[in-house]
């Protein structure tokens, strides 16, 4: 890792370590993780979402990559899976995630780690779902490394889950509300987009990379991974376009006024073979 990959890391970590103490909060801002104590069968919005597409996970060893405060990653062990490892580069949010199971009972297993270093502290084959939520892959500067990590943490028979947000979306400025522009790359750059802390809730700048949809199924395939699905959504779980989404029953965001004119998140499953 280079003098600049290194910055960009630790001022990303410095930024979902901020995060994770507003997140975790058991009432008011945050994930509202109260409600995972109280109700033990409470699935995340997110993964209640990913039903569908998700599929049985019942007795599969399950990692969750970047799984921040471990919301999704305690949803997918009340789903019934034999065993549930969540792994995130940011102290505060492993050491929020393990004080939230410690309430709510749930089995699952967190470690602190690079998502590249993955396989470092992470049995190579030890798992039947690699599972990647939304949000994650923007934090990353190389999709084939990432690529790489996932086959590597497989199982053969083993299947990756990926829903994120719609390079298309990543694309938009989302600091224009009068109507959707894109004015940031689409494919990966070597160079990240900075963002300003002071745009935010935090107050730490943020580095992030977009990958396009053809970048990642390349990366998927040219690891001998098998394409198995990919579903494009007109929702995302966040109001990612202030001022231009309203909020669906569901607890999805989707576009108010141009409603259906652009994907806004997708979901990829793939394989890595038995043989």
């Amino acid at each position: 890792m280079g003098a600049m990959d290194h910055e960009h890391l630790e001022t990303n970590r410095a930024n979902w370590d901020e995060r994770a103490g507003l997140h975790a909060a058991r009432e008011g801002t945050g994930y509202e993780t109260r409600r995972f104590v109280d109700d033990r069968s409470l699935l995340s919005d997110v993964v209640r979402f990913d039903l569908p597409l998700l599929g049985d996970v019942t007795g599969l060893r399950v990692v969750h990559l970047q799984c921040h405060i471990g919301t999704d990653t305690l949803s997918l062990a009340r789903l019934g899976a034999a065993s549930v490892t969540g792994l995130d580069f940011s102290g505060r949010s492993v050491q929020e995630a393990r004080r939230l199971v410690a309430e709510t009972g749930d089995a699952v297993e967190f470690v602190q780690s690079d998502v590249h270093a993955a396989t470092d502290v992470l049995p190579a084959g030890g798992f039947d779902l690699v599972f990647t939520g939304i949000g994650a892959l923007c934090w990353l500067p190389s999709v084939e490394a990432w690529a790489g990590v996932v086959a590597d943490l497989l199982a053969p028979g083993g299947s990756l889950f990926l829903r994120e947000g719609h390079p298309l979306l990543w694309a938009m400025d989302e600091t224009l509300d009068d109507d959707l522009h894109l004015r940031l790359p689409y494919w990966e750059h070597p160079e990240p987009t900075e963002w300003d802390g002071d745009q935010s809730y935090v107050a730490t700048k943020t580095y992030e990379w977009n990958h396009s949809l053809g970048e990642v199924v390349t990366a998927l395939a040219d690891r001998g991974l098998r394409i198995d699905r990919l579903v494009e959504h007109d929702s995302v779980p966040w109001e990612a376009l202030p001022g231009q989404m309203r909020l669906r029953d569901d607890g999805e965001w989707v576009l108010t006024e141009r409603a259906g004119s652009a994907p806004l998140t997708y979901t990829l499953r793939a394989s890595k073979p038995s043989a």
